[in-house]
C-alpha cells in the first residue's frame, strides 16, 4: 500500500504563467482535445457528485459575471480577470486502473476510498462543492472536485484555501513588536504551512487511515526502502486493525438491531395483550353499567307505581268525603239556583241600560264628527275669502301705483302754458286756478 495523494489550487479566469485559466481546466476536465493532448486515449469523465462539468462551467460563467467587488470607494466593480473564481481538489489513490480493473479486491478498496473522500469534500466545502468527477483514462485511479463559491457576492475562491487563509490573518493583523515586513511575511509563511499541513491530517484522519495509505511518501523524507515497507505494512495492520474494529462494530451494530427487534416484538405483544385485557375490561364495565342503568329504570318504574298506588288512595278517600258531604252541596246547589235567577234579571237589566248608554254615546260621537267637519269647512272659507282680500289687496296697491306712474309720466311729456302780458290797468295778481 502507497501514501496518500491530494492537492488543492484556485483559479482565474485569465491564464497563469502556464496558460491555465478556468475555461482551460473545465477543457481539460471535459477531456476536449485542445486541452487533452497530455493523454493517450482521452475518455469521457464520470460523474460521481453533483453536476457534470459542462453545468459546473455554466454555473461559474454566470456567478462570475454577476459577481462584484466592492473597493474602499465603495462603488461595486466587475471581477477582475485575474480574481481565483474556481478551486480544484485532485485526490488520487496509489493503484494504478490496471490494477484496478484486474482485481475485484483492489476495485472494492478504491471504491470505499471514493466513497470516503467525497464526504471529506462534502464536510470541507458544502453547499459550493459543485461536481467531482473520475478520470479513468490516466495510470492512477484519481478524482477531481471543481468547488465554485457561487453564494459570495464577491466569488472569492481563496476562501477555500487554507494556506492563503492564515496567511492573509497573519498580514492583516500587522506588525508584532519589534518585527519588520520582512519577519511579517515569514511568520505568514509559517502559519500557510501549517495550515497546509493541518489540511493533511485531516484528509489522513478521515480518509487515509481507513483506507491503509500513509501519510508521506518515501522520496519525501528519505527513508530507506526496508523502513518504507515496514512503514507501509504498520499501516496496512493500521488498516486491517480498522476493519476488524469496522466488522466488530457492524456485528455489534447488528445484535443491537437484532435485539432491538427483539424488544420491539415483546413490546408489541405486550402491548397488544394489554390492549386485549383492556378490551375484556372495558367490556365487563360496559355490561356492569347496563346491568346497573336496567336495576336503575326498576327502581324508577317501582317507585313510579307506588305514587300512582298512592294518587289512586288519595282519589278515593276524596271521593267518599264529597259522597258524605253531598246533602250539604245538594242543599247549596239549590239555593244558589235561587240566587243566580235573581242575578240573571239583574244582569239584563243592566245591560240593557250599557247597550242604551252606548247608542247615545255613538250618537254624541257622530254629531261632534259632523260638527268639526263644519267647522273645518269654515275654516276653509274664511282662509279663502282671506286669501282673494290679500290678492284685491295687493292688485288694488299696484293699480294705485301705476296711476301715480302714470299721472307722472303725462305731467311730464305736457307742455308748459304761456302767460299773457298783462296790460295796463290789469291787475297783476294771478286768477284762482280752476278746478
Amino acid at each position: 500500500m502507497g501514501y496518500q495523494f491530494v492537492h488543492l489550487e484556485s483559479f482565474c479566469r485569465k491564464g497563469d504563467g502556464k496558460g491555465r485559466s478556468t475555461s482551460f481546466v473545465l477543457a481539460e476536465a471535459r477531456r476536449d482535445p485542445k486541452a487533452s493532448v497530455h493523454v493517450a486515449n482521452p475518455a469521457p469523465p464520470v460523474v460521481v457528485f453533483g453536476v457534470g462539468v459542462a453545468e459546473v462551467e455554466a454555473l461559474h460563467d454566470a456567478a462570475a459575471d454577476a459577481a462584484r467587488t466592492v473597493p474602499k470607494t465603495g462603488k461595486p466593480r466587475k471581477l477582475r480577470q485575474d480574481h481565483k473564481t474556481l478551486h480544484t481538489v485532485v485526490a488520487s489513490h496509489p493503484y494504478t486502473m490496471e490494477e484496478v480493473r484486474a482485481d475485484p479486491a483492489k476495485q472494492a478498496e478504491v471504491e470505499v476510498w471514493e466513497k470516503r473522500t467525497i464526504g471529506w469534500l462534502r464536510s470541507q466545502y458544502g453547499r459550493d462543492l459543485k461536481s467531482v468527477i473520475r478520470h479513468e483514462d490516466e495510470s492512477h485511479y484519481h478524482i477531481h472536485a471543481y468547488v465554485v463559491p457561487t453564494d459570495d457576492p464577491e466569488m472569492r475562491a481563496l476562501r477555500h484555501h487554507p494556506g492563503v487563509v492564515a496567511k492573509r490573518a497573519v498580514m492583516a493583523a500587522g506588525l508584532s513588536d519589534g518585527e519588520n515586513t520582512k519577519a511579517q511575511s515569514k511568520r505568514g509563511d509559517r502559519e500557510y504551512k501549517a495550515a497546509m499541513r493541518t489540511w493533511q491530517n485531516s484528509y489522513h484522519g478521515l480518509v487515509g487511515i481507513p483506507c491503509g495509505l500513509a501519510r508521506l511518501g518515501p522520496r519525501r523524507r528519505n527513508l530507506p526502502r526496508g523502513e518504507w515497507q515496514r512503514e507501509t505494512a504498520q499501516a496496512k495492520a493500521l488498516q486491517a486493525a480498522l476493519d476488524r474494529a469496522a466488522a466488530v462494530k457492524e456485528k455489534i451494530e447488528t445484535h443491537i438491531v437484532a435485539k432491538k427487534a427483539e424488544v420491539e416484538t415483546l413490546v408489541s405483544t405486550a402491548t397488544s395483550e394489554a390492549a386485549r385485557l383492556r378490551a375484556e375490561a372495558d367490556a365487563a364495565t360496559e355490561a356492569a353499567e347496563a346491568a346497573h342503568d336496567a336495576a336503575v329504570r326498576e327502581q324508577r318504574k317501582a317507585k313510579s307505581m307506588m305514587g300512582r298506588v298512592r294518587e289512586e288512595a288519595a282519589r278515593v278517600r276524596a271521593a267518599s268525603a264529597r259522597l258524605q258531604r253531598l246533602p250539604t252541596l245538594l242543599r247549596t246547589a239549590f239555593d244558589g239556583f235561587r240566587k243566580s235567577r235573581v242575578a240573571a234579571h239583574v244582569r239584563a237589566a243592566i245591560a240593557e241600560e250599557m247597550e242604551r248608554l252606548r247608542e247615545q254615546a255613538s250618537s254624541a260621537a257622530r254629531r261632534a264628527d259632523a260638527a268639526d267637519s263644519r267647522a273645518s269647512a269654515a275654516e276653509s272659507l274664511r282662509m279663502k275669502a282671506e286669501d282673494r282680500a290679500r290678492t284685491l289687496d295687493t292688485a288694488l296697491t299696484e293699480t294705485a301705483a301705476q296711476r301715480d306712474a302714470v299721472r307722472r309720466e303725462v305731467q311730464r311729456l305736457r307742455p308748459p302754458e304761456q302767460k299773457p302780458s298783462p296790460g295796463p290797468g290789469f291787475d297783476m295778481r294771478p286768477m284762482p286756478e280752476r278746478r
